[in-house]
């Protein structure tokens, strides 16, 4: 039995043509085609071509095993990037907090505005009170000490 690993024009235009039909098929349902490859993706992938190997001659085991690693190194990535951003967001509320009771000189625009933080919220956007009015911490010029 001979294997061609290559695929007729035929079965390029088929195969194109049902892609085609898939992502259309997905942005109806609301799901956008994007140009990076998630860990769902890598392992649909890996799934896809364990299940279209030939017989005659599987995977090599080291292959199969070098995937896996970068299966796994995949999701320890992307559990660092969410546990980054939780913690940048940690820092700085605590940045804002840090500076209740302290005048500050915040960039309003075309305007400066100083005076004292009476408050400030958290999240991931963090705001100072100053003289009433919110301001984000980006806005933040200086920090005065008491």
């Amino acid at each position: 039995m001979d294997f061609n690993p290559t695929m007729s024009a035929a079965d390029r235009l088929q195969t194109e043509m049902a892609v085609d039909r898939m992502n259309k098929q997905l942005a109806v349902n609301g799901r956008k085609a994007s140009q990076e490859l998630g860990k769902d993706d890598f392992l649909k992938l890996l799934l896809t071509q364990l299940s279209h190997q030939d017989p005659t001659s599987p995977m090599d085991n080291n292959e199969f095993i070098a995937q896996m690693a970068q299966f796994s190194s995949l999701e320890q990535i992307n559990n660092m990037s969410t546990s980054f951003s939780k913690m940048a967001a940690l820092l700085n509320s605590s940045d804002a907090v840090n500076t209740i009771g302290k005048e500050v000189e915040i960039n309003a625009g075309d305007t400066t505005v100083r005076g004292v933080v009476q408050a400030a919220t958290r999240g991931a956007n963090p705001q100072v009170q100053v003289n009433g009015m919110l301001y984000d911490m980006e806005k933040i010029n200086a920090v005065y000490g008491n």
